[in-house]
């Protein structure tokens, strides 16, 4: 099958479209951190299972959103505070990147210019760049929240809960490695442009 350059900018468009998406789904969801209670063991508090999103907690079937109520809060959840508020920023910000890149990528396909399209994997590079921050501050995060939540309670008092990351997580990191994808496709469509320039050229 011989790659043409319409094939690389729809192919582009496509992975573009969907790293969108699922950054979109996984900003708006709330799965991103999962903790249960072992029902064996605990059954009185199986409730108290819950999970969280960029925005908000459900545990028990209540909802709690994150307060910007910092008062009452020691210096090392502060810090974890301060973390997720970049978190909640550079996440939207790469989405709504995203949809310039998309019309950078329409524009510049279009126009078949290898500068633009090379400008425009370079963009996408960026987002992906910054679904990667977010992604893995959000690790971060979620790792010292558990170690200041087992140094209060203590290793025994976490004995019988269970913690994971969620789906939601999962479609972040599939949207990063689309997003890279999209760069490099429209790479592949920048150099063949300009092969195709250069072709009269050199006849």
């Amino acid at each position: 099958m011989r790659v043409t350059f319409g094939w690389l900018v729809i192919a582009a468009g496509i992975c573009g479209l969907l790293s969108f998406a699922l950054l979109a789904a996984a900003i708006g969801s709330e799965y991103w951190y999962i903790i249960e209670m072992n029902p064996l063991n605990m059954s009185d508090f199986e409730d108290l299972s819950s999970h969280s999103g960029l925005w908000k907690i459900n545990e028990g079937g209540k909802v709690y959103a994150f307060t910007a109520d910092y008062s009452s809060y020691s210096e090392s959840e502060l810090q974890m505070l301060n973390m997720h508020s970049v978190i909640v920023v550079v996440l939207p910000l790469s989405l709504v990147l995203l949809v310039f890149g998309g019309i950078c990528g329409l524009v510049s396909s279009l126009a078949r210019s290898p500068a633009l399209l090379t400008g425009t994997a370079c963009y996408f590079f960026v987002c992906s760049l910054l679904t990667l921050c977010g992604a893995s501050l959000y690790i971060i995060y979620s790792y010292r929240a558990l170690a200041e939540t087992e140094r209060l309670v203590g290793a025994e008092g976490l004995a019988h809960v269970r913690t994971s990351f969620g789906w939601s997580l999962g479609l972040a990191w599939l949207s990063y490695g689309l997003e890279l994808l999209t760069g490099l496709l429209l790479l592949a469509a920048a150099h063949m442009s300009r092969r195709q320039r250069s072709r009269p050229a050199m006849a």
